[in-house]
């Protein structure tokens, strides 16, 4: 195993540790595994809160900033987080207004984000969900009863984050998660599996000269195996999969995500495939987003999020956003 890390059973620690001191503007909790801004909380601000398995960074801890989450709760590696983290966010980062919180659509994540949800609302806090289901590749998963959340779950944060940011009250600001994330779709190509820490191995087979298409992001089996495929083929093949289920009549947000071992000049390379097939479709794009966001350790491969925008959406989009996994406008 080659791994830059001490051991398996700190690495999330380790990590928190790390981001604590790279990062002052946040308050990093490392027993409690809450990452908090430091301002928090805002007065008349709606809170955003979110969190996950660890080994997907910079979701969601390095959203967490001006312009997008107030708390994020990461668990082990792969692994939800559980209520009493959740319950600890709320507590930390609400002002009153209310806390919304983001949840991708896999089990744990649910069932332990609805528990944090009853916890705080019996504390007196006021409390909303939305959930992450963008994912169009298959339907029911290993995790997850209907579709998964996968990259939407970075535009739901930052839209609805930049709403909170205007003050907007609680209920608009749900309303502004729920109508990205109906907007979006998602599709992910796997081209090797991801090493967790505590195994040490593939954490599935994936042979030479193969690819998961439509693979989740803890290498959840997608629609099939296929032989390789060069970089424009799996742009056609994964932005149709998308486009047989949705019709985008506005501009759509492009999101082109790395899932963690595929480099700047690949992703940038399958960008430039993906924009050709939305010209072929008659698509228009309003913005577009490269890089390594919604990741899974160090497996190589891609994600293609499309959501459809109008103009106030656009605006949210566009509006500053402070933190360490995605800033602009401050």
């Amino acid at each position: 195993m080659r791994m830059l890390i001490n051991v398996p059973e700190t690495v999330v620690a380790d990590a928190l540790r790390g981001m604590a001191a790279a990062h002052p503007e946040l308050t990093v909790d490392v027993e409690n595994r809450v990452v908090v801004r430091r301002d928090a909380p805002v007065a008349g601000q709606v809170a955003l809160v979110s969190g996950g398995g660890s080994g997907h960074e910079p979701l969601h801890g390095g959203f967490v900033g001006p312009g997008m989450l107030s708390a994020a709760c990461p668990g082990e590696v792969f692994t939800s987080p559980v209520p009493d983290q959740m319950l600890r966010a709320a507590a930390a980062v609400d002002s009153g207004a209310g806390v919304l919180f983001v949840v991708k659509n896999y089990t744990g994540d649910v069932l332990n984000f609805e528990m944090a949800a009853e916890l705080a609302e019996d504390e007196g806090i006021r409390v909303a969900k939305v959930l992450v289901d963008d994912d169009v590749a298959v339907t029911d998963s290993l995790y997850t009863a209907g579709r998964r959340g996968t990259g939407a779950t970075l535009f739901v944060e930052k839209i609805a984050g930049a709403a909170a940011d205007e003050g907007q009250p609680l209920e608009r600001v749900e309303a502004v998660a729920r109508q990205v994330n109906e907007n979006a779709r998602s599709f992910g190509v796997a081209l090797s599996a991801c090493t967790t820490p505590a195994k040490g191995s593939p954490t599935f087979d994936l042979p030479d000269g193969e690819l998961e298409f439509g693979v989740g992001i803890h290498g959840e089996p997608g629609r099939e195996r296929r032989p390789m495929m060069t970089s424009r083929e799996i742009a056609d093949a994964a932005v149709h999969a998308i486009l047989d289920d949705m019709t985008p009549r506005n501009p759509v947000l492009v999101l082109v995500n790395g899932m963690g071992a595929t480099p700047l000049l690949e992703l940038y390379g399958f960008n430039a495939e993906v924009q050709r097939v939305l010209t072929e479709r008659g698509v228009a794009v309003a913005r577009t987003l490269v890089g390594n966001y919604v990741t899974s350790l160090d497996m190589a491969g891609a994600s293609v999020t499309l959501c459809q925008i109008d103009e106030e959406l656009l605006r949210l989009w566009d509006a500053p956003v402070s933190t360490p996994g995605l800033r602009w406008g401050r």
